[in-house]
């Protein structure tokens, strides 16, 4: 068997991928069997979509945008077993998405499987599965729901914050344990040395892979850089960007602004953030990822 090679390989949880919230209620008002019985008389019955299935359904679509085979794959994650997750296959089916791969581990964790399969991001509404493929290397978030959704339906737009996110948090050490003034007297005397990566980076560049094979205007994939950072500390997060050869679509300097109305006039489909008082406003207007990593949510 080969490996999926260079493809955007996506890791969801059930619950992430379809609104899971009545059959969840009977598992912890009545246990695992009353759990499983409920799934399997209703196993004809499809889901309703959750919070991302929107985006999925965006991400499947681009294989019929891009040239050649396809180049994105979704993979489903889930803590149901085999036989509690034949309702999670038929929904699939059901709403005609394209995934043929997935772990159904029993109530176990399933964020061990997503080296092995490769994957560049995976997003589940559990936040202890989230830290654990944090910890392995992959960018992964703990989704949050929002009412909003995007009008692009052409497009799929990715936002990003920048320390903790896309980069390394250690500027954000300086700002947590020093200050403003010493964050932005430190960022204008490092201004030309890059940046170390963070969570996200590698999953920025696999976007950048497939943004590479359409021109700008063609390409239905867009990214944003999303920072409260201004003047002067905008000048180190450029040239890092630079150094690694990335292409942002749109860069926001908001200078501590609150991030919800940028995003909502954005237009994303999913907002990373480190900080979780940042992603609970920001769902308000926007279907957003909680990024555990980083000082900000170091225990106190």
């Amino acid at each position: 068997m080969s490996s999926l090679g260079n493809k955007l390989v996506i890791a969801i949880s059930s619950r992430a991928l379809f609104n899971l919230d009545e059959s969840h209620q009977v598992y912890v008002n009545e246990g695992l069997e009353a759990y499983a019985r409920y799934q399997i008389e209703r196993e004809d019955e499809p889901l309703k979509p959750g919070d991302a299935f929107p985006m999925v359904k965006k991400l499947l679509r681009l294989n019929e945008r891009l040239p050649e085979d396809s180049h994105v794959e979704v993979i489903l994650l889930s803590r149901n077993s085999a036989d509690t997750g034949l309702r999670v296959f038929n929904s699939i089916e059901h709403y005609g998405l394209d995934i043929t791969r997935a772990a159904f581990c029993s109530g176990s964790s399933p964020y061990r499987y997503t080296s092995a399969f490769g994957c560049h991001l995976f997003l589940s509404t559990d936040g202890e599965d989230v830290r654990q493929a944090l910890n392995q290397g992959i960018a992964a978030a703990t989704l949050l729901a929002s009412k909003n959704k995007t009008e692009h339906e052409d497009e799929l737009r990715f936002a990003f914050d920048g320390d903790a996110v896309l980069f390394s948090d250690e500027a954000e050490q300086v700002f947590k344990s020093q200050g403003l003034s010493a964050f932005a007297a430190s960022e204008r005397a490092a201004a030309k040395k890059p940046l170390s990566g963070g969570p996200f980076k590698a999953f920025l560049a696999a976007l950048q892979r497939l943004q590479s094979q359409l021109s700008e205007t063609e390409c239905p994939i867009r990214t944003a850089l999303v920072t409260a950072r201004s003047a002067p500390a905008h000048e180190r997060v450029i040239r890092t960007l630079r150094a690694w050869n990335v292409r942002i679509d749109e860069s926001l300097f908001l200078g501590g602004l609150s991030k919800g109305a940028f995003l909502k006039a954005y237009g994303a489909d999913v907002f990373f953030d480190d900080q979780r008082q940042h992603c609970d406003s920001a769902s308000e207007h926007v279907a957003t990822g909680h990024v555990p990593h980083g000082v900000a949510n170091n225990p106190a």
